[in-house]
């Protein structure tokens, strides 16, 4: 039996996802467009947009609940600063040499380059992780710069889009790769869960219990560089970092890890929502509106949690209080009349 070339294979999967978009999502979008009266849901780049932004709020706190737990918190920055220099690779590669290489291939290879050197840095150049941060933020964000004067500043367009985000250009390539960066990343940390979770709370004893530590922490940081360029698109270089740490820090307070995990995915899916729509309806950024939508959420949350916890206190000082009533009016009805019992 004769083996299908790759070509024909990416033909095929290119179209179950357009008739995936368009029969199915596509479908129920307009039906809910319909039942709602909500028109942009019926727009085909709005459908895309929503459903790109859907699988960022999944995968950003799915990986970014396990930095912020390693206090690593500011990886996601300086990747998403890589993937811009990655970014501009791509498109001065394409200016200079009349090619058609896409830009987010060369951004996910030198985010990916990128995390492991970060890893490097910490392992074997006795680096501190924050000092390994500033050295490859700082180095990638001037790489990109400087490729953009060599081509006299030809590529600054088309790399505005991806400095902060914009739902135009949510194409169905996007789409399609943002729903197989969700499954690649949810499948890794599913079947990684416990010797990530381990390695994340006890380092040393991960290392005494014989756990690959130095293997998972590259698995995580190359996770966060795929998160980082999924998201690129939608959120831009500027504001990606945010869905790895804001959405994380609404779920702080939660009694498990799990939990944590569960409610940092539902707290981004509003956000997201909320931030699409909101840059649709009044022409705003959509990473920005997206990004500002989460930090609402948080505030939102943590004024809640306020609020419970000062109800709950003066509720348990008013049983405190009674308790101690009781507690007297007892004694007092145990006293004897006239004095001491042993008169």
């Amino acid at each position: 039996m004769a083996i299908e070339p790759p070509v024909g294979f990416l033909s095929g999967a290119t179209n179950a996802l357009d008739w995936f978009l368009t029969a199915v999502y596509g479908t129920a979008m307009n039906w809910l467009s319909e039942l709602l009266g909500v028109r942009m849901l019926g727009y085909p780049y709005m459908q895309r947009a929503y459903l790109a932004a859907v699988c960022i709020a999944v995968i950003g706190p799915l990986v970014g609940t396990f930095l912020v737990h390693r206090e690593m918190s500011m990886i996601g920055d300086t990747l998403a600063h890589t993937a811009f220099a990655g970014v501009a690779v791509g498109l001065f590669v394409n200016t200079t040499l009349s090619l058609a290489l896409p830009p987010l291939l060369t951004a996910l290879v030198v985010a990916v380059v990128a995390a492991l050197l970060v890893e490097v840095l910490v392992e074997y150049a006795d680096a501190y992780t924050d000092m390994s941060l500033a050295i490859v933020l700082t180095g990638g964000f001037a790489l990109g710069s400087v490729l953009i004067s060599a081509t006299g500043g030809d590529i600054a367009v088309g790399i505005d889009a991806y400095l902060f985000g914009t739902l135009a250009t949510v194409s169905t390539g996007s789409v399609g790769l943002l729903l197989a960066m969700t499954g690649l990343v949810t499948g890794v940390v599913v079947l990684a869960y416990r010797p990530l979770l381990y390695v994340t709370f006890d380092e040393t004893a991960a290392r005494a219990a014989r756990v690959d530590v130095p293997l998972f922490n590259r698995l995580l940081v190359v996770l966060t560089a795929f998160v980082v360029v999924s998201a690129i698109q939608i959120m831009g270089v500027i504001l990606v970092a945010a869905m790895l740490v804001v959405p994380v820090a609404t779920a702080t307070g939660a009694r498990s890890f799990k939990r944590s995990l569960v409610f940092g995915v539902l707290a981004a899916e509003v956000a997201v929502v909320a931030g699409v729509s909101l840059s649709y309806v009044y022409g705003l950024a959509a990473g920005g509106s997206v990004v500002l939508a989460a930090i609402a959420v948080y505030v939102l949350v943590l004024i809640g949690r306020r609020v419970r916890s000062n109800v709950g206190g003066a509720g348990l000082g008013w049983r405190r209080r009674l308790g101690t009533m009781r507690s007297t009016n007892s004694a007092r009805s145990a006293e004897p009349d006239g004095g001491r019992e042993d008169e």
